[in-house]
């Protein structure tokens, strides 16, 4: 199976003809079958905000959670503190595992989540703290893949799906694109396009510029003949597209299920269109 979706819901305008608004959670789950949802990393949300999103999408809908900023240790704390936000997080997805709506829970780590003793006993902590829930890593320094051998390995013993990135790569500022299954339940694309100057510097703007880029018709292709290869080796292959500062997501992710001619089924239903008789 092959899922795709796109970072949040509220900022593709191509699903809503261009308007100028926020599209709705209902109105992108008619295209999509998953969204990956970054408001936990900020802050946990409540219980009731979370059941108002499920009240919005088909059954069958599914959410990728970003880990809360204090779980994946882009703010410093105590151990105590850890556990707390383990807790509250655990406790606020709950809806969603309860259902069958929790896809993953993706734990993006800092740059300066460096290979050592010290973060792989913190991965192994990780997994013990969350040991029934998917769980997928994604690294931000290349440190991580000086060995692939030993960091595929290290994946697959703790049932981590190791994000395939795909970003400006041979950069020191990127990992590389790494296409292996760690996890045969579940493999992870995050497309976050190729704009080598955007990534290579880092400034006020920085955030927007690093994901301005869209897709060739060419590159999609690439990414469906990498796609396609690991198809058969895994359950579930879910790509996001996380290129979206110039709101090219939702086009790029349009044309690549076009390319891989897949459908959608039990997706949320489309709006009326509107006449335009002038």
């Amino acid at each position: 199976m092959i899922t795709l979706g796109l970072t949040t819901w509220n900022e593709h305008p191509a699903l809503i003809h261009n308007e100028d608004r926020r599209v709705t959670l209902s109105e992108y789950s008619a295209y999509f079958p998953t969204v990956e949802l970054d408001t936990f990393f900020y802050g946990i949300p409540r219980i009731f905000t979370v059941e108002n999103w499920q009240a919005q999408v088909p059954e069958s809908f599914q959410f990728v959670v970003k880990a809360n900023k204090v779980l994946t240790l882009h703010e410093q704390s105590d151990i105590q503190h850890i556990n707390l936000t383990f807790h509250n997080f655990l406790e606020s997805l709950q809806p969603l595992i309860d259902k069958n709506q929790l896809k993953t829970v993706l734990f993006q780590f800092p740059p300066y989540f460096t290979l050592n003793k010290k973060s792989t006993n913190y991965l192994r902590y990780l997994r013990q703290k969350l040991p029934n829930i998917s769980i997928s890593l994604e690294f931000r320094h290349k440190s991580w893949y000086n060995d692939t051998k030993k960091l595929v390995n290290f994946c697959r013993e703790l049932g981590f799906t190791l994000v395939i990135a795909d970003e400006p790569s041979r950069l020191d500022s990127s990992v590389p694109f790494l296409p292996v299954i760690t996890n045969p339940d579940l493999t992870f694309f995050r497309l976050h396009g190729r704009n080598i100057e955007g990534w290579e510097n880092p400034g006020k703007n920085w955030r927007a510029k690093r994901t301005l880029y869209r897709y060739s018709d060419d590159e999609l292709l690439e990414l469906k003949q990498v796609i396609q290869k690991l198809q058969s080796d895994t359950k579930e292959i879910c790509i996001i597209f996380n290129n979206n500062s110039g709101k090219d997501a939702a086009p790029n992710a349009l044309k690549l299920q076009e390319f891989l001619n897949i459908t959608f089924d039990n997706l949320g239903p489309k709006p009326p269109e509107q006449l335009n008789f002038f």
